[in-house]
C-alpha cells in the first residue's frame, strides 16, 4: 500500500488524539462537552410526569430516590450471592447452593416471563426471579460463605425482612415518611459498610 494511502488514517488518528487532549483540558476547567445526561434525564422525567397533578409529581420525585436506592441494593445483593457462590461451587452453584423451594419458585417465574409476558426485560439467570426475601434465605443456607461479611444471621435476617417490607410498600406505589427513608438508608449504609461496597 502506498504511503499516501495511510495519510487520511494518520490524519484522522492525529486529530482524534488532539481532540481528546483538548477535551480533557476543557473538562478539567469545568467546561462541559457534549450532552448533559443529568439535565436530559431531568427534562425527560419532567415531560413524562407533566400530565399528572402537582402533588402526585412531588411525591413521585420523593420516592424516585428511594426506589433507585433499593434497586441498586437488591441487585448488588444478587451480584454478591452469584459471585460468592460461583467462586465456591463453580458454574453449577445454582443447583448446588440454592434451596430447592427457592429454585422451583424462580423457575416458575422465569418460565412465566418467557412464555406469557410481553415485557422483554432481563430474563437470563434464575437468580433474577428470586423474591427479595429469598435472597437472605440463600445467604443463610450458605452461611459459611457469607459469615465473614455480616455480624450474625439475626442481623441479616432482621434487616432484609424490614427492607423487604419497605420494598413491597414502594412497589405498590405507597408513600413512605421521611423517618422511614432514613431507616432504609441507614440499613443499606450498614450493609454496604459490612460487605465493603
Amino acid at each position: 500500500m502506498p504511503h499516501s494511502d495511510f495519510d487520511p488514517v494518520r490524519n484522522w488518528l492525529f486529530r482524534s488524539i488532539m481532540f481528546e487532549a483538548e477535551a480533557e483540558r476543557f473538562r478539567s476547567a469545568g467546561i462541559r462537552l457534549g450532552a448533559d445526561h443529568v439535565e436530559t434525564e431531568r427534562q425527560l422525567l419532567t415531560e413524562t410526569l407533566a400530565p399528572f397533578p402537582v402533588d402526585l409529581r412531588a411525591q413521585a420525585l420523593q420516592m424516585t430516590r428511594l426506589y433507585a436506592l433499593l434497586y441498586c441494593f437488591e441487585n448488588s445483593v444478587r451480584q454478591l450471592i452469584r459471585e460468592r457462590l460461583e467462586e465456591k461451587e463453580g458454574s453449577d452453584w445454582w443447583d448446588k447452593s440454592v434451596p430447592k423451594t427457592v429454585r422451583e419458585q424462580a423457575a416458575k417465574r422465569q418460565q412465566n416471563a418467557q412464555t406469557n409476558s410481553w415485557l422483554e426485560g432481563e430474563k437470563g439467570h434464575p437468580l433474577q426471579f428470586v423474591d427479595f426475601g429469598d435472597l437472605s434465605s440463600i445467604i443463610l443456607h450458605n452461611w459459611e460463605d457469607f459469615s465473614d461479611l455480616v455480624p450474625s444471621q439475626h442481623w441479616i435476617k432482621q434487616r432484609m425482612d424490614e427492607l423487604e417490607q419497605a420494598r413491597n410498600f414502594i412497589a405498590h406505589s405507597r408513600l413512605l415518611l421521611p423517618a422511614e427513608f432514613q431507616r432504609i438508608e441507614s440499613y443499606i449504609a450498614d450493609w454496604n459498610k459490612q460487605v465493603g461496597v
